[in-house]
């Protein structure tokens, strides 16, 4: 147990996706934001698929891969401080139930956006692009790499 904070996780962000009913909600979400985006008169249902495609993409890109440290005080002598979220995911480990569900999310969004646009080459191209942007961070030879120094402090 840890003396001074309120949970006995040196780390909670480590243990957050492995939560009863996260899953869940995260699937919700994604599900909520594509019915808010069919309920715009104007969309077609193309761009709404690409949308929240990309919308899901960029999200889950900034939450994972982009913002760094915790919120919560830990006793770690500030080892979260420079790691993203997805870095201290499962303690680091690879291939976690979590890891592996988020991995296969976006894939799944970008087959179902790919096939609702009929395969339009515009859309396709986005839809790919914004894939490759929260999968090529997910691979085990990016962990803890900062390309061009992006993001290093």
């Amino acid at each position: 147990m840890n003396v001074g904070v309120a949970h006995s996780e040196v780390n909670p962000n480590t243990r957050v996706m492995n939560s009863r009913g996260i899953w869940l909600t995260y699937l919700l979400l994604t599900v909520v934001l594509h019915i808010i985006l069919l309920s715009i008169p104007f969309f077609t249902v193309p761009l709404v698929w690409t949308l929240t495609n990309v919308i899901h993409n960029l999200v889950m890109y900034l939450f994972l891969h982009t913002v760094k440290g915790t919120p919560f005080e830990t006793p770690d002598q500030g080892k979260a401080r420079l790691l993203t979220h997805w870095e201290q995911m499962d303690y680091g480990v690879q291939f976690t139930s979590s890891r592996k569900f988020l991995t296969i999310s976006p894939i799944v969004l970008h087959i179902l956006a790919s096939f609702y646009t009929k395969y339009d080459p515009t859309h396709f191209l986005i839809n790919t692009c914004s894939l490759l942007s929260v999968l090529l961070p997910k691979l085990p030879q990016f962990h803890g790499v900062r390309i061009f120094g992006i993001n290093k402090y």
